[in-house]
């Protein structure tokens, strides 16, 4: 007994001891670890700052392997990458950062300058995230080899500079909002070999600069607006992938093309132009997908497809394409062939009908011959409308049945769902699994056809239904819960129907891109709408017509049915994004579908219905006079609370009592500013946030309207230069936003506030501000889901964070730019000395009164003075006036502020003065865009040459503004040197306080 006491008791102490050993030897190995130099530490902090990720734990090393830096990958976040990679194997003794991948995190701040103080970088992948702005000139001078910013919303021009990062082997971009040409200098990157420009907003001719870049084995360019003729790229001889789907190039594919042999995947549609041959691509015989989809190709399938062995993917489809389908029986790895919509003829030939179901064929919308259609459909091969016979009301041989029963006069369709009842209506279930080449049978008066898989996703069976996972109020909210995906071409069509004359109705609610700030909600869908094969519809993009996801929108057509058949087909155009990793994320989207008759047979027991019906809707319409007469009596007793609550806000409402806790019930103390609409209080949340409380005055007649305008505008807007609104409160008659604390107040105070106020702004910041501003700007008017017009830009209403970040704050007289109307007529609002002449004068509203506006305070930002208060002299009414007198006479550089001496750039003040005389030009069509301002202040884009016509000037040589100075003096005689706003045709509120945080 005591030996087995022994023996165990040795083997406790043995694994005691090498648990401690291990433990031991574990601590060692961590304490042994090399450090992180401090400077990449503190770097790695900036950086957090900037990107706005907050859970870096920074008591850990970064460079341990330590799953806070670096997370293992997780099974339900397939897109989530958090990893920090070192290099410790550097002659100094430290590790170094050499790889930063944050992937799927929905970061929402911007790209962090401070890249640049880690000199070891080499890598850096933020795709799948929030981010805003642009790429930071800082980081031309890293040598990065790897570069991935895809699937944010990073805007304006590709910036020049890019074509200093030589060491560059991997560029993506895609999914973002760049806009503007492709700029030569990327011809520079003589080392990249992956360029990826996919589905952003690029205009213009391609640069001939591309073809240097002769190491490139990847290129893709689909979902822009290029002009010109489809490039050759004959000089890239080392392309293994070129995509250029939906890219606005013209066709034809050209012959040359042929010389890129080592192509493996080739993706080109949607050319325009005229017809062409099918391009010769008989050496390309290591292609594994081809795609030439509406392309204007004629003429026959060239045999020599037949050659390439390892094809898995054909899509032919959209062409004028003829003749017969030459024989690739030997392709055993063709898994998808697409010919749809061609003018093929000729037999189907005995490979297709044997093949094994494991291979995908589309031959839909063609003419083969009627005699060689299978008898039985299967599910991998749609031969729907696939062949030539003249009995229209056949839709293929291998339906069960052909005859109809009876004329239907109605066909309603829940697409993808259940069967379901609204009302008196039943719409029928669509619940069987659909495929990428599928001919679907269901009932004797409708079925469907569905063509295309979702190339870069897997093909699951749930690949073409959606499931709502917010849900949809109202009565026919049940048709919403579910949809039908296509990735390329969807038809529905109604069978047996007697014909005549119908009303189609589509119902229609994004339901899978999402609407949140995430980078689940940066994809955009957009498909064509065909009725009977008529275009109905080009580039319908659901969440724009709907005003936003998950809100259901229908639309009606008149349709005429002649052959017992109506055919209603959405086709995927190669527009929109694909980028978003999320299954039916592009092409079609339809909810439920409707036919109904305009007339329907009628009996005698119907006509005794219509009249009982017509009496009692005569006595109902009596009633409801009544009660809507009454009901407009008492609407302007609806709460604010309730308008409020009515609108789709993207904040939080606050009750009084939290922000009466916030501000301490109010305390002038807390007081920090007087608004045009009331005053302004800093107060402090109870998770210790700081806030800026914006409360509306009693006394003002039209502020609710502004109220509620300001916080409908703000609530869907997040860009680092506009003010970031937390939440509102409504109850009785206190009305109170409640916005972010901005530390630094307003830019005006800040520049010529009061004296104890002021700020000592040197150079760079001013710059840095000026830009700011006009970034902001551009993405309110070109970049923004929503696009707004502000209407009252000033440097009031400019407010500063504590590194003096410019915010563009006030949105209670901002409207929505209605991009189908050249203008806007409206009543005047704004600040006088702000607004653009044509505005003033005659309520003329574009985007274009905001640049004019901009240009004011850009050259308040340069002299530090404000326009309506500095006279130099009695010729002069504003600065402005004496700015274009000294740009005439030769003198600008009079107009920098003094304060600066000779601490600053003169080419850029000059610069920034140019700007903003040419956004206060005359006529408003001579403005530049806000994108152009902001690129021609980063010294991206050349300055257009400014010139005032003399007839503007007197014989003095100072300009006419006598209109203005008689108003000036008319301002000064009503007492105050305070700019105000129109008195008699000026809707609102005078200059608010130059010392207020006017949010």
């Amino acid at each position: 007994m005591f030996a087995l006491h022994f023996s165990i008791s040795s083997c406790l102490l043995i694994t005691f001891s090498l648990v401690l050993y291990s433990q031991v030897e574990t601590i060692e190995a961590q304490s042994s670890s090399q450090p992180l130099p401090q400077e990449e530490k503190n770097a790695l902090k900036e950086i957090a700052d900037q990107l706005g990720k907050k859970d870096w734990d920074f008591d850990l090393n970064p460079c341990d392997g330590n799953t806070n830096w670096t997370t293992p990958k997780m099974d339900n976040k397939p897109l989530y990458f958090n990893n920090v990679t070192c290099n410790c194997s550097t002659p100094d003794g430290f590790c170094h950062v050499q790889i930063i991948l944050l992937k799927g995190q929905d970061l929402a701040g911007v790209l962090p300058p401070s890249l640049v103080q880690l000199p070891y970088l080499k890598k850096i992948d933020v795709a799948y995230n929030y981010l805003s702005g642009t790429i930071p000139p800082e980081w031309a001078s890293i040598k990065l080899e790897y570069m991935s910013v895809m699937v944010n919303q990073l805007s304006g021009p590709i910036p020049k500079y890019l074509g200093n990062m030589t060491t560059l082997l991997y560029m993506s971009l895609e999914n973002n909002l760049f806009n503007g040409t492709v700029p030569k200098e990327l011809g520079n990157m003589v080392n990249l070999q992956n360029l990826i420009l996919s589905f952003n907003n690029l205009t213009g001719k391609l640069p001939v600069e591309v073809n240097k870049l002769t190491k490139l084995t990847d290129l893709r360019l689909s979902g822009n607006n290029f002009t010109g003729k489809l490039p050759s790229f004959q000089s890239l001889k080392n392309l293994q992938k070129l995509e250029i789907q939906a890219s606005g190039f013209e066709g034809p594919v050209p012959p040359s093309i042929s010389i890129l042999t080592r192509m493996n995947e080739l993706r080109i549609s949607d050319l325009t132009g005229s017809a062409s041959e099918f391009p010769p691509l008989e050496n390309m015989t290591g292609l594994t997908r081809l795609m030439l989809r509406n392309c204007n190709i004629s003429g026959k399938i060239p045999p020599y497809i037949a050659n390439m062995p390892i094809l898995k993917i054909l899509d032919l489809s959209f062409n004028r394409l003829e003749g017969q389908i030459p024989n690739l029986e030997g392709l055993d790895k063709l898994q998808f062939l697409y010919l749809t919509r061609n003018r093929l003829t000729g037999p189907i030939q005995n490979w297709i009908k044997s093949r094994d179901s494991k291979y995908v064929i589309d031959l839909s919308y063609n003419n083969f011959n009627e005699s060689s259609e299978p008898t039985t459909c299967r599910e991998t091969v749609n031969l729907f409308k696939s062949y030539n016979s003249t009995k229209k009301s056949e839709l293929g041989k291998c339906l069960s049945s052909n005859t109809c029963s009876k004329n239907w006069y109605s066909v309603h369709i829940n697409c993808g769902g259940a069967s379901v009842t609204i009302g008196e209506t039943t719409y029928e279930a669509d619940e069987d699994s659909a495929g990428p080449a599928k001919f679907i049978y269901w009932k004797e008066n409708w079925g469907a056809s569905n063509t295309g898989d979702f190339w870069d996703v897997p093909i699951k069976t749930d690949s073409y239904k959606a499931t709502n996972i917010s849900a949809i109020k109202g009565d026919d909210s049940e048709l919403y819960t579910t949809a039908r995906l296509s990735a390329l071409s969807l038809t529905y069509y109604g069978r047996c129907l007697a014909n005549g004359n119908y009303s189609v109705t589509l119902h229609f609610a994004e339901i899978v891109i999402r609407d949140n700030r995430s980078f689940q909600a940066l994809g955009k869908r957009m498909f064509d709408v065909y009725i009977q094969g008529e275009r109905k519809l080009k580039d319908f993009d659901i969440r724009t017509d709907a005003g936003g996801v998950d809100k259901a929108w229908t639309k009606k057509f008149n349709a005429v049915v002649e052959d017992g058949i109506l055919e209603v087909r959405f086709q995927y155009a190669g527009k929109g994004t694909t980028a978003v990793p999320r299954k039916g994320s592009y092409g079609p989207l339809i909810s439920a579908i409707s036919f109904e008759s305009n007339f329907k047979p009628s009996s005698n027991h119907k006509k005794m219905v219509h009249i009982i019906a017509g009496a009692v809707a005569s006595s109902l319409i009596l009633i409801f006079t009544i009660l809507f007469v009454a009901w407009r009596r008492s609407r302007n007793r609806i709460s604010k609370e309730e308008e409020l609550r009515g609108l789709d806000l993207l904040t939080g409402l606050f009750t009084i009592r939290q922000i009466k806790a916030a501000t301490n019930n109010f305390d002038a103390a807390n007081k920090i500013g007087e608004g045009g609409f009331g005053s302004v209080y800093k107060g402090t949340l109870l998770d210790g946030t700081v806030i800026a409380v914006k409360q509306l005055s009693s006394k003002s007649k039209q502020g609710n309207r502004e109220f509620v305008n300001e916080i409908g505008m703000i609530s869907g807007l997040q860009h680092p230069n506009l003010v970031k609104l937390y939440g509102c409160s409504a109850e009785g008659n206190q009305l109170l936003l409640v916005y972010e604390y901005l530390e630094n107040n307003s830019l005006a105070r800040a520049l010529f506030g009061p004296e104890e106020h002021r700020l000592k702004i040197d150079w760079p910041t001013r710059q840095k501000i000026c830009i700011g501003i006009a970034k902001g700007l551009a993405f309110l008017h070109e970049e923004s889901s929503l696009k707004i017009v502000h209407r009252d830009i000033k440097a009031t209403n400019v407010l500063l964070d504590k590194k003096l970040n410019p915010k563009i704050s006030d949105f209670g007289l901002a409207k929505l730019d209605d991009e189908d109307k050249t203008h806007i007529s409206t009543r005047i609002a704004g600040t006088i000395g702000y607004m653009a002449p044509e505005y003033a004068l005659w309520g003329y509203l574009t985007y274009k009164a905001d640049v004019y506006s901009f240009g004011v305070v850009a050259l308040e930002i340069v002299a530090g003075k404000n326009n309506m208060t500095y006279r130099p002299n009695e010729k002069f009414v504003c600065l402005l006036d004496w700015a274009l007198v000294l740009q005439r006479q030769g003198k600008l550089m009079e107009i920098v502020d003094e304060t600066l001496g000779s601490d600053f750039k003169k080419d850029e003040a000059l610069r920034m003065i140019n700007v903003a005389l040419l956004c206060t030009n005359p006529s408003p069509a001579l403005r530049p865009t806000m994108s152009a301002v902001v690129s021609i202040l980063e010294d991206h884009l050349d300055l257009p040459e400014f010139n005032l016509e003399s007839r503007f000037y007197d014989d003095d040589d100072h300009l006419k503004f006598q209109g203005l100075r008689d108003k000036y003096d008319e301002m000064l005689s009503l007492g105050g040197s305070q700019p105000l706003t129109h008195s008699s045709n000026v809707t609102g509120r005078d200059g608010s306080s130059t010392t207020s945080q006017s949010a």
